[in-house]
Protein backbone atom coordinates (compact mmCIF):
# COMPACT_ATOMS: atom_id res chain seq x y z
CA UNK A 1 0.00 0.00 0.00
CA UNK A 2 1.25 3.50 -0.86
CA UNK A 3 0.41 7.02 0.28
CA UNK A 4 1.20 10.01 -1.88
CA UNK A 5 2.69 12.81 0.25
CA UNK A 6 2.66 16.12 -1.55
CA UNK A 7 4.00 19.42 -0.32
CA UNK A 8 3.92 22.84 -1.85
CA UNK A 9 7.52 23.62 -0.91
CA UNK A 10 10.59 21.85 0.39
CA UNK A 11 10.28 24.06 3.48
CA UNK A 12 7.25 21.90 4.41
CA UNK A 13 9.42 18.79 4.72
CA UNK A 14 10.35 19.20 8.43
CA UNK A 15 6.61 19.20 9.24
CA UNK A 16 5.89 16.15 7.05
CA UNK A 17 8.92 14.05 7.97
CA UNK A 18 7.40 12.59 11.20
CA UNK A 19 4.29 11.55 9.22
CA UNK A 20 6.42 9.83 6.59
CA UNK A 21 8.42 8.04 9.29
CA UNK A 22 5.19 6.86 10.96
CA UNK A 23 3.79 5.53 7.68
CA UNK A 24 7.01 3.58 7.15
CA UNK A 25 6.74 2.09 10.67
CA UNK A 26 3.35 0.72 9.63
CA UNK A 27 4.74 -0.77 6.42
CA UNK A 28 3.12 1.85 4.20
CA UNK A 29 5.21 3.18 1.32
CA UNK A 30 5.17 6.97 1.13
CA UNK A 31 5.80 8.51 -2.28
CA UNK A 32 6.95 12.08 -1.76
CA UNK A 33 6.50 14.92 -4.22
CA UNK A 34 7.15 18.65 -4.07
CA UNK A 35 4.85 20.52 -6.43
CA UNK A 36 2.90 23.75 -6.34
CA UNK A 37 -0.78 24.17 -7.15
CA UNK A 38 0.04 27.62 -8.55
CA UNK A 39 3.55 27.34 -9.98
CA UNK A 40 3.50 23.76 -11.35
CA UNK A 41 -0.15 22.80 -11.77
CA UNK A 42 0.51 20.38 -14.63
CA UNK A 43 3.00 18.45 -12.49
CA UNK A 44 0.42 18.21 -9.71
CA UNK A 45 -2.28 17.06 -12.13
CA UNK A 46 -0.07 14.45 -13.80
CA UNK A 47 1.19 13.05 -10.50
CA UNK A 48 -2.29 12.82 -8.95
CA UNK A 49 -3.86 11.27 -12.02
CA UNK A 50 -1.10 8.67 -12.23
CA UNK A 51 -1.45 7.84 -8.51
CA UNK A 52 -5.24 7.83 -8.81
CA UNK A 53 -5.06 5.07 -11.43
CA UNK A 54 -2.50 3.06 -9.44
CA UNK A 55 -4.37 0.61 -7.20
CA UNK A 56 -1.48 0.57 -4.71
CA UNK A 57 -2.09 4.22 -3.78
CA UNK A 58 -4.72 4.42 -1.07
CA UNK A 59 -4.66 8.09 -0.02
CA UNK A 60 -3.00 11.46 -0.37
CA UNK A 61 -1.50 13.56 2.41
CA UNK A 62 -1.12 17.10 1.14
CA UNK A 63 0.56 20.02 2.90
CA UNK A 64 0.77 23.66 1.92
CA UNK A 65 1.00 27.06 3.53
CA UNK A 66 -0.38 30.50 2.76
CA UNK A 67 -3.12 30.19 0.11
CA UNK A 68 -2.84 26.38 0.56
CA UNK A 69 -4.83 25.35 -2.50
CA UNK A 70 -2.79 22.21 -3.11
CA UNK A 71 -5.04 19.79 -1.18
CA UNK A 72 -8.13 21.07 -2.96
CA UNK A 73 -6.49 20.78 -6.35
CA UNK A 74 -5.42 17.22 -5.53
CA UNK A 75 -8.96 16.37 -4.40
CA UNK A 76 -10.34 17.66 -7.69
CA UNK A 77 -8.36 14.97 -9.57
CA UNK A 78 -9.06 11.92 -7.39
CA UNK A 79 -11.79 10.07 -5.55
CA UNK A 80 -9.24 8.65 -3.09
CA UNK A 81 -9.07 10.22 0.39
CA UNK A 82 -7.18 13.50 0.62
CA UNK A 83 -5.90 14.60 4.02
CA UNK A 84 -4.84 18.23 4.15
CA UNK A 85 -2.15 19.64 6.42
CA UNK A 86 -2.17 23.43 6.62
CA UNK A 87 1.34 24.77 7.21
CA UNK A 88 2.26 27.74 9.39
CA UNK A 89 4.21 29.70 6.78
CA UNK A 90 2.96 33.30 7.06
CA UNK A 91 2.47 36.01 9.68
CA UNK A 92 -1.09 34.65 10.07
CA UNK A 93 0.36 31.59 11.88
CA UNK A 94 -1.23 29.13 9.47
CA UNK A 95 -4.81 30.37 9.83
CA UNK A 96 -4.84 31.36 6.15
CA UNK A 97 -3.71 27.85 5.19
CA UNK A 98 -6.20 26.25 7.57
CA UNK A 99 -9.14 28.14 6.09
CA UNK A 100 -7.97 27.53 2.52
CA UNK A 101 -7.71 23.81 3.20
CA UNK A 102 -10.90 23.29 5.18
CA UNK A 103 -13.26 25.44 3.07
CA UNK A 104 -13.85 23.03 0.21
CA UNK A 105 -16.97 23.10 -1.94
CA UNK A 106 -19.58 20.41 -1.52
CA UNK A 107 -18.60 17.26 -3.39
CA UNK A 108 -14.82 17.74 -3.22
CA UNK A 109 -13.89 17.05 0.43
CA UNK A 110 -10.51 17.36 2.07
CA UNK A 111 -10.10 15.97 5.58
CA UNK A 112 -8.23 18.77 7.29
CA UNK A 113 -5.85 18.39 10.21
CA UNK A 114 -4.60 21.06 12.59
CA UNK A 115 -1.98 23.55 11.47
CA UNK A 116 1.30 21.59 11.15
CA UNK A 117 -0.63 18.41 12.07
CA UNK A 118 1.13 16.06 9.69
CA UNK A 119 1.54 13.21 12.16
CA UNK A 120 -2.24 13.19 12.73
CA UNK A 121 -2.68 13.14 8.95
CA UNK A 122 -0.66 9.92 8.82
CA UNK A 123 -2.65 8.43 11.70
CA UNK A 124 -5.92 9.41 10.03
CA UNK A 125 -4.82 7.76 6.77
CA UNK A 126 -3.85 4.65 8.74
CA UNK A 127 -7.29 4.62 10.38
CA UNK A 128 -8.87 4.68 6.93
CA UNK A 129 -6.71 1.72 5.89
CA UNK A 130 -7.44 -0.05 9.17
CA UNK A 131 -11.15 -0.13 8.37
CA UNK A 132 -10.43 -2.81 5.76
CA UNK A 133 -6.97 -4.10 6.73
CA UNK A 134 -6.82 -6.13 9.95
CA UNK A 135 -3.03 -5.90 10.15
CA UNK A 136 -3.05 -2.09 10.05
CA UNK A 137 -5.90 -1.99 12.59
CA UNK A 138 -3.89 -4.24 14.92
CA UNK A 139 -0.81 -2.03 14.57
CA UNK A 140 -2.93 1.02 15.36
CA UNK A 141 -4.20 -0.66 18.55
CA UNK A 142 -0.58 -1.30 19.58
CA UNK A 143 0.34 2.30 18.74
CA UNK A 144 -2.52 3.63 20.88
CA UNK A 145 -1.54 1.35 23.75
CA UNK A 146 2.00 2.79 23.65
CA UNK A 147 0.48 6.28 23.79
CA UNK A 148 -1.56 5.29 26.86
CA UNK A 149 1.53 3.81 28.51
CA UNK A 150 3.43 7.02 27.81
CA UNK A 151 0.75 9.09 29.52
CA UNK A 152 0.77 6.75 32.53
CA UNK A 153 4.56 7.14 32.87
CA UNK A 154 4.26 10.93 32.70
CA UNK A 155 1.51 10.88 35.31
CA UNK A 156 3.70 8.77 37.62
CA UNK A 157 6.63 11.20 37.20
CA UNK A 158 4.43 14.15 38.12
CA UNK A 159 2.93 12.28 41.08
CA UNK A 160 6.43 11.44 42.33
CA UNK A 161 7.41 15.13 42.20
CA UNK A 162 4.25 16.17 44.04
CA UNK A 163 4.85 13.60 46.79
CA UNK A 164 8.30 15.01 47.60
Amino acid sequence: MKVAVLMGSDSDWPILKPAVELLKQFGITPVIKVASAHRTPSIVRDFVMEADHDKEFAAFIVAAGAAAHLAGVVASYTIKPVVGVPINATPLNGMDALLSTVQMPSGVPVATMAVNGAKNAAIFALEIFGASDVAVASQLEEYREKLREGVAKKAARVAAQVDR
